[in-house]
């Protein structure tokens, strides 16, 4: 099960048999059915499509045929070349393009790619919309363009710097005080495109910039999941430069976590927490984050007089009840910031700036300021799917266990208690269940992932 289909996009390995990888054959069908729901959707012959990609070392080949399927159905790519997942969200609205493809299997390793698929805003497609692109490519129901009618392909390397740009202008982005502040920063974008956009975010912004892993050649140099394990260079190259602190993101950048001057993490699910706190501070309102994200959000977001809700984990989900909320930040407890001042897409540039202006006014060190915030342990784990294992029943059986407490049912099971919380679900990328808990110690959300997975192996019979 490595060629993954859903209604946000195509995931897969590459190479293997055509239906069951990510194989040339899979990109050129999955492009040409968003491609074709595109003309559709639209009612134009000829629409225009932006596409950029991450480091990945298949990057370039599954661009190529991406671009050239879109060119036979007589639509004019903007071609952006090496980006990042919220560049190409940015750039389809400025170039006033029909959609958007992303290729990056973002925090996935180098044998993945993905397309992700997104609307004229640029944002994702909702699930209508991927429920049909997803029947075109069942169904093979393409009608490619005659000769005279080809799309074109225009490449544009600028959009990097230009969403740089935009990050600036925000009114609560400050580079100025940042630049009086002096920060020493190391960053490790896993040699991916963030190793373009990060560091030059940075000086532009006054920062001086340790660069560890920013060749954007797609050979990762570990585990691109931005979690504490992955990251121990960072943390010795911190503590070695004397930095203020260190950051990273995922390889598409749309996941941000920082690391404390003493090397230690921040804690990912504290980038929104903190950047939420910035942003409340200086214009109140409300948040939304997913199910599985920290309650300090909340905590933050009341101390500001506003309203938290969460959404079902997905940035489409969040994005919607940010919208119905009035949302003034969100995002996801995984390093996801989406500001909406900019755009409904989660960024990681965003994310640096907001923070790095927060920090400046604050006048306090990294691990002090996450100090100042309400102390929650995340344990995240995961078990391995078979074909075999019906994953509802599990799910069902682990309510029925619970069903004394309080439980969301929204997106997989979520149970709640005074001090901590499980969240089980299925991924939508990955063959497996992700069990997220959060209690006030980081024995405690160990021992509370621990039974959960003792109690679905003896629900399973495994």
């Amino acid at each position: 099960m490595t060629l993954i289909k859903s209604i946000s996009g195509i995931r897969g390995t590459i190479g293997g048999k055509v239906g069951e990888n990510l194989t040339p054959v899979d990109a050129v069908k999955f492009a040409s059915a968003y491609g074709s729901w595109l003309k559709s959707a639209t009612n134009k012959e000829h629409p225009t499509v932006v596409v950029g990609r991450d480091a990945r070392i298949s990057g370039a080949m599954i661009q190529q045929l991406v671009m050239n399927s879109l060119v036979g159905l007589g639509i004019h790519v903007i071609d952006l070349g090496l980006s990042t997942t919220p560049t190409v969200e940015v750039a389809v609205p400025l170039e006033n393009a029909d959609g958007g493809i992303i290729l990056t299997a973002s925090h996935n390793p180098k044998q993945w790619n993905a397309l992700k698929l997104l609307d004229n805003k640029g944002e994702f497609l909702n699930a209508e919309n991927g429920k049909k692109i997803l029947e075109i490519a069942e169904n093979d129901e393409y009608d490619f363009a005659e000769v005279d009618e080809l799309g074109t392909i225009t490449t544009n390397d600028t959009y990097i710097d230009k969403h740089i740009d935009e990050v600036l202008k925000l009114s609560l982005v400050d580079p100025k005080i940042v630049k009086q502040a002096g920060f020493k920063v190391v960053v490790d974008a896993v040699n991916s495109t963030g190793g373009i956009a990060i560091p030059k975010l940075l000086k532009k912004m006054g920062v001086e910039v340790v660069e560890l892993y920013c060749e954007p050649n797609g050979h990762f140099p570990h585990n691109p999941e931005p979690l504490k394990e992955h990251l121990t260079d960072l943390s010795e190259l911190v503590v070695k430069e004397k930095a203020h602190f260190g950051l990273t993101v995922d390889p598409d950048v749309d996941r941000l976590a920082f690391m404390s001057e003493d090397g230690e993490m921040f804690g990912e699910e504290y980038t929104l927490v903190a950047c939420a706190d910035y942003v409340l501070g200086k214009t109140p309102g409300n948040t939304v984050s997913n199910l599985s994200s920290s309650r300090a959000l909340r905590d933050v977001t009341e101390k500001h007089n506003g309203t938290y809700e969460a959404s079902a984990v997905g940035e489409v989900n969040v994005v919607t009840k940010m919208k119905a909320n009035n949302a003034v930040i969100g995002g996801e407890g995984n390093g996801g910031i989406i500001y909406p001042e900019l755009h409904y897409g989660r960024d990681s540039l965003v994310g640096v700036a907001l923070f790095l202006t927060h920090l400046a006014e604050k006048k306090c060190s990294v691990s002090e300021l996450r100090n100042s915030y309400p102390s929650y342990f995340m344990s995240k784990n995961k078990v391995q799917l078979t074909p075999e294992l019906n994953v509802d029943e599990i799910l069902k059986g682990f309510h029925e266990k619970h069903k004394t407490e309080e439980v969301s049912t929204v997106d997989g099971v979520k149970v709640d208690f005074s001090e901590s919380w499980v969240h089980l679900r299925k991924s939508n990328t990955e063959p497996i269940i992700r069990i997220y808990t959060e209690a006030l110690s980081q024995e405690k959300a160990d021992k509370l992932a621990n039974d959960t997975i003792d109690t679905l192996k003896e629900i399973a019979g495994i």
